[in-house]
């Protein structure tokens, strides 16, 4: 296990004045580059090989970005190329990333390609955040997000641990045979449905019965789903409302987009999926604010009980509004624990009332860190 230490071992060998932010070349690498370079730093995109060209290309500084009029194009400064993601470890890529005086940024991207595993025990570079809470995030863990929320007095759907307990609509996410790291879901309102459209998915190879077995089954809770996407600042102690943002889902917008009748013709075919294809900006009432805000402080607050120094930086709880009476009230069904992967939040006025600009994940990140170099407190926003 990487502990407190031996990243304070290694800061202290690093030229602050020089600092690279680095991130895996998946999910907000982007956004957390394009921040980055508007605060002044290097960035550096560890890719694999065959999906690299949006980094190593398309975005690079420099190469076929030249510039205009004068301005460099472009916001990722070096690219690094592996056969596979998890090969991030290696020790001479750990060298060549300490060697630059990397600061990482972990997303979940970096969870699911990397691992936990090698992240808590090989990942020997400097990671914005707690590293250890990154964990929580997955359900079969023992102090795992079900648990914070239940710690911190925060709404959850309602879990059953036996198909045979289920007395209202569920909502059943199994691990997809084919990406375990994407959930497969399906509908039930009592056992004999779960029963049988557990027994087709498993028949058409969609799931394992040893996914299913490990399938977490939940409520369904009807209502408006709205991300909060928040940022914690350690330095500041001081929560931050960056935006709010609501899903595009393959294929289940393209269904809802169709008249009833047509919904049911079309689901004669096929199978609904929810996987993620985007963001939409979206904002919330005034009057909720106060709502989300509390939510956000009472899961920072149980965070530095459970996992000291508790959550650092970006965060999301993934809700559901429920109309009252007496009023609309939040109901969290997911939690993020690392960057967010919206960048459209930035697009929502929440942290433009703070910081008299809207500001994406990215830029608020590095303003985090140019801060903590600036005060001589780096130690206190990385693990």
């Amino acid at each position: 296990m990487i502990k407190k230490e031996d990243i304070l071992n290694i800061l202290d060998n690093y030229d602050t004045k020089d600092v690279t932010i680095g991130v895996l070349g998946s999910h907000s690498a982007l956004d957390i580059c394009m921040g980055a370079k508007e605060t002044g730093f290097k960035t550096l995109v560890v890719c694999e090989k065959g999906r690299d060209k949006t980094y190593s290309k398309y975005y690079k500084c420099g190469s076929d970005n030249e510039s205009n009029n004068g301005h460099e194009l472009g916001i990722i400064d070096e690219t690094i190329i592996l056969d596979k993601f998890s090969d991030i470890t290696k020790p001479d890529i750990i060298k060549q990333l300490q060697d630059k005086n990397t600061i990482f940024i972990p997303h979940r991207s970096f969870e699911v390609y990397v691992g936990f595993e090698k992240i808590e025990n090989e990942f020997l570079v400097p990671l914005f955040g707690t590293r250890n809470i990154l964990r929580a995030e997955e359900r079969y863990v023992p102090r795992n997000q079900y648990y914070l929320m239940g710690r911190a007095d925060i709404p959850f759907p309602k879990t059953y641990k036996k198909p045979e307990d289920i007395d209202r609509l569920v909502i059943v996410k199994v691990a997809e045979a084919e990406r375990s790291y994407e959930r497969a879901f399906f509908f039930a309102s009592s056992y004999d449905e779960y029963y049988n459209n557990s027994q087709d998915m498993i028949g058409e190879g969609k799931i394992t019965k040893e996914a299913l077995d490990e399938a977490v089954i939940e409520e369904f809770v009807v209502g408006a789903q709205v991300n909060f996407n928040y940022f914690y600042s350690a330095l500041d102690d001081r929560l931050e409302l960056l935006g709010t943002d609501t899903r595009r889902q393959t294929n289940l917008d393209g269904i809802l987009r169709l008249p009833a009748p047509q919904q049911t013709e079309v689901l004669k075919y096929l199978d609904v999926k929810t996987i993620e294809a985007g963001h939409i900006a979206c904002t919330v009432k005034e009057s909720l604010l106060e709502q989300i805000f509390e939510l956000g402080e009472k899961f920072v607050r149980v965070s530095k009980e459970e996992y000291p120094p508790g959550i650092i930086g970006p965060f999301a709880l993934q809700s559901i509004f429920k109309p009252g009476p007496p009023k609309e009230t939040a109901v969290v069904f997911d939690i993020s624990l690392r960057v967010q992967g919206s960048p459209g939040t930035r697009f929502t006025p929440y942290s433009g009332y703070l910081h008299k600009e809207s500001l994406s994940v990215g830029r608020r990140i590095a303003m985090e860190i140019k801060k903590a170099i600036d005060m001589e407190r780096i130690y206190d926003i990385v693990t």
